[in-house]
């Protein structure tokens, strides 16, 4: 019995000293990558905030705005039209609907709790009145914009502009 715990330990040492040593494996040089989309991410790349190359900013000045703490959990936005458009003018989720902090910070929803609104949300008649706070009726092309901004109209920028209302909502805010 002696011996076979000298040899168990004898034989566990030898496996982790000799078997744990990492091997320089031969790679196949890889072919050219002719896109950069293509491309693959490498664990030293700066990690895409952003995956939609092909909008471009309308103003480099300014820096790509940092949405990671609502892309935890809305992820489905990441790529979102104006989500992305904005990002890249540096107006971040927060600068429309607020820090937010007791939003991010519920996660009582995921147990089938109510959860906590966002600082500021926006329902259907508010959104033009938001929306025109920036992007002014003598900056946007009035022929392409007409019946958004007739008087009658039931339109909301959204309608065509992203896809940003959530069509399933798992709750109910406080």
């Amino acid at each position: 019995m002696r011996y076979h715990r000298f040899l168990f330990i004898f034989f566990t040492v030898v496996f982790v000293v000799f078997g744990c040593e990492q091997q320089e494996v031969a790679r196949e040089p890889q072919a050219k990558v002719e896109s950069e989309e293509e491309q693959p991410l490498l664990l030293e790349d700066e990690p895409l905030l952003l995956l939609d190359d092909e909008t471009e900013a309308l103003s480099s000045d300014k820096p790509t705005a940092d949405n990671s703490r609502c892309f935890v959990c809305h992820i489905n936005y990441m790529q979102e039209d104006i989500a992305v458009t904005h990002a890249r003018n540096g107006m971040g989720c927060a600068t429309c609907h607020g820090e937010s902090d007791e939003h991010i910070a519920d996660e009582s929803w995921a147990s089938g709790g109510n959860g906590t609104a966002p600082d500021i949300m926006y329902p259907r008649p508010k959104i033009n009145p938001f929306c025109v706070g920036c992007h002014t009726k003598e900056k946007i092309d009035a022929e392409q914009h007409k019946p958004l901004l007739a008087a009658d109209s039931q339109m909301v920028c959204t309608d065509c502009h992203g896809d940003h209302r959530l069509t399933n909502r798992k709750c109910t805010w406080k």
